[in-house]
C-alpha cells in the first residue's frame, strides 16, 4: 500500500509527540521515563489487557531471573527476592505498574502500518490514525512463529504445535513427542512432556548452559548477581570487545540454557537427537537419516520479528532492524527497545530493559531540545 492509498479515506490524525508500540515491560519502562520528564506520549497495546503477552504463554512458565531482578524502575516486584515469579504473576505486576504510574495505555489497538509523511510518523491502527515525532517500537522479537515449510508434509494425525500456542500436556495426543529446538523453550517443554509420560526427543544444536542451579543457595548469594547484574548486564554489551564477539552468536542461536541442564534432561529420559532436516513417510527426518515415528511435534523454533507493518527503510538484508543501541541513524525519531542484545545480553530481561528505555528517552528528550532551539 502506498501513501496515497493509506491516506485517501483516512480520518484526521490525532497528534501525540511520542507513540510507544507495545505495553510489555519495555514499553512501560519507556513510558515511566517519559512521564517522569513530563513528556506527552501514548502506549498502544494490541492485546485486550496489559500483561497478556505473558498470560498467553505456557502454563508452567516461570521467569529465569529471581524476583529481586524482576521489578521495573520505581516499583519492586512484590515477591520474596529469591523466588521465581510465574508468568501470571508477571502479568499482574505489569498491569499494576501501569496503574500506579497512570501510564496512558490504549489496549486492543493493533498497529497496521507506520510510515513517514511530511516529516512526521503516521500510525494506522484500524480506524485510528495518529501522528508523532517519535516512534518507539517496544516489542520483543517474538511476534510471528517460525515454522519450517516442510511441516506441512508431516502426517495429518501428528499433533503439531508451536511453543507460542502450547499451554500444557493436555494438548498432546498419546505417544512420542519431538521438541524441535534445543534452547530454553525446547528444554522446558521437553521436560514437561517426559514428566507427563511421553517418550520425548529434543532436536537441535547445543546452545550451552549456565553451569549452576539458578535456584540453589550459591546462585542466590553469589552466582545470580555475578551473571545477571555483572556479566549479562555490564560485560556482554556492544561496548565491550567480548560483547561484540558474542552478540552475533546469541542473535543467531539464542542464549544458553538457564534453568535446565543437559545432564538432567538426559537423566529423566529426554533423548537428544540431531536437527530435523525434513520429512520421510510423514515423519520428522533427522539430519543423521533417522525418521522419528512420533505422535506430537512441538516447534520450539523461534520467531520472526513480525515488523512487516513498519513501512520504513530501516531493515537489513535478512530483514533485521538496523540500529545501534536501539537508535536508528537514518530515522532519528525511530527507536527500538526490547530486542535481543539491543545493548547487552540483559536487554530482553526485565532488569536490563529499564536501562535501555532510559537511554532511548534521553535521546528523545535531546532531540526535542534540538528542535526547539
Amino acid at each position: 500500500m502506498n501513501v496515497s492509498e493509506g491516506t485517501m479515506s483516512a480520518k484526521p490524525a490525532e497528534y501525540v509527540p511520542t507513540i510507544i508500540i507495545g505495553a510489555g515491560q519495555a514499553g512501560l519502562s519507556v513510558g515511566y521515563h517519559l512521564a517522569r520528564r513530563g513528556m506527552p506520549f501514548v502506549i498502544l497495546e494490541s492485546n485486550p489487557r496489559i500483561g497478556d503477552s505473558w498470560r498467553n504463554r505456557w502454563d508452567s512458565l516461570r521467569l529465569f531471573s529471581p524476583a529481586r531482578y524482576d521489578g521495573l524502575a520505581g516499583m519492586p516486584f512484590p515477591a520474596p527476592g529469591h523466588s521465581f515469579p510465574t508468568k501470571d504473576e508477571m502479568a499482574i505486576y505489569l498491569e499494576a505498574y501501569a496503574a500506579k504510574f497512570r501510564l496512558p495505555v490504549r489496549t486492543g489497538v493493533k498497529v497496521d502500518r507506520v510510515w513517514k509523511e511530511s516529516g512526521r510518523y503516521i500510525v494506522s491502527a484500524g480506524d485510528l490514525r495518529l501522528e508523532a515525532d517519535n516512534i518507539v517500537v517496544a516489542m520483543a522479537a517474538y511476534q510471528k512463529p517460525k515454522i519450517p515449510g516442510f511441516a506441512t508434509e508431516l502426517a495429518p494425525d501428528i499433533v503439531q504445535i508451536h511453543s507460542s500456542a502450547y499451554r500444557n500436556p493436555s494438548q498432546l495426543r498419546p505417544g512420542g513427542v519431538l521438541a524441535v529446538g534445543a534452547g530454553n523453550s525446547g528444554a522446558e517443554l521437553a521436560l514437561e512432556a517426559v514428566n507427563a509420560g511421553h517418550p520425548t526427543w529434543m532436536s537441535g544444536r547445543d546452545t550451552g548452559h549456565i553451569p549452576f542451579r539458578i535456584d540453589g543457595l550459591p546462585a542466590r548469594l553469589v552466582l545470580a548477581p555475578l551473571v545477571l547484574r555483572f556479566i549479562f548486564h555490564r560485560v556482554l554489551t556492544v561496548d565491550t570487545p567480548i560483547g561484540r564477539k558474542v552478540r552475533p552468536t546469541v542473535l543467531a542461536q539464542g542464549g544458553p540454557l538457564i534453568r535446565q541442564k543437559p545432564a538432567h534432561l538426559t537423566a529423566v529420559g529426554v533423548v537428544r537427537v540431531p536437527r530435523v532436516a525434513g520429512t520421510r513417510d510423514g515423519f520428522p527426518l533427522l539430519a543423521d537419516g533417522r525418521a522419528l515415528q512420533v505422535s506430537n511435534v512441538i516447534w520450539c523454533t523461534g520467531f520472526h520479528a513480525g515488523l512487516s507493518w513498519l513501512d520504513l527503510p530501516v531493515f537489513g538484508e535478512k530483514g533485521e532492524p538496523l540500529h545501534h543501541k536501539g537508535l536508528v541513524a537514518q530515522e532519528p525519531g525511530l527507536s527500538f527497545v526490547g530486542l535481543p542484545f539491543l545493548y547487552a545480553m540483559s536487554s530482553t530481561m526485565v532488569h536490563g530493559v529499564g536501562r535501555d528505555a532510559q537511554r532511548i528517552v534521553q535521546s528523545i528528550a535531546a532531540r526535542g531540545r534540538a528542535k526547539a532551539a
